[in-house]
């Protein structure tokens, strides 16, 4: 069974930085990309970021784009996301994504 469970979320001031984690379970982490997303309240979902399953090859939202920062550790199955300078309207739920599975999310609340 394919479990994602998400991490790291928090309340933060702006500019500031967070990092978020997804430990993976039950399935090959390590042959497998992987993505963010995330939805904000009243929001459809938006993809944020994804990385290959080597971590050589990364993509980004323009709207996040030189702000964040995905990353992978396959021996630890653990997929990351480096949130700095973080704006107001990078507030929502964030989601560690593989294929059709998404964990239950993380909160990211960015108020001063």
């Amino acid at each position: 069974e394919v479990q994602l469970v998400e991490s790291g979320g928090g309340l933060v001031q702006p500019g500031g930085s967070l990092r978020l984690s997804c430990a993976a379970s039950g399935f090959v982490f390590s042959s497998s990309p992987m993505s963010w997303v995330r939805q904000a309240p009243g929001k459809g979902l938006e993809w944020v970021s994804s990385i290959t399953w080597g971590g050589s090859i990364k993509y980004y939202a323009n709207s996040v784009k030189g702000r964040f920062t995905i990353s992978r550790d396959n021996p630890k199955n653990t997929l990351y996301l480096q949130l700095n300078s973080l704006k107001t309207e990078d507030a929502a739920m964030y989601y560690c994504v593989k294929d059709n599975y998404r964990g239950q999310g993380t909160q990211v609340t960015v108020s001063s």
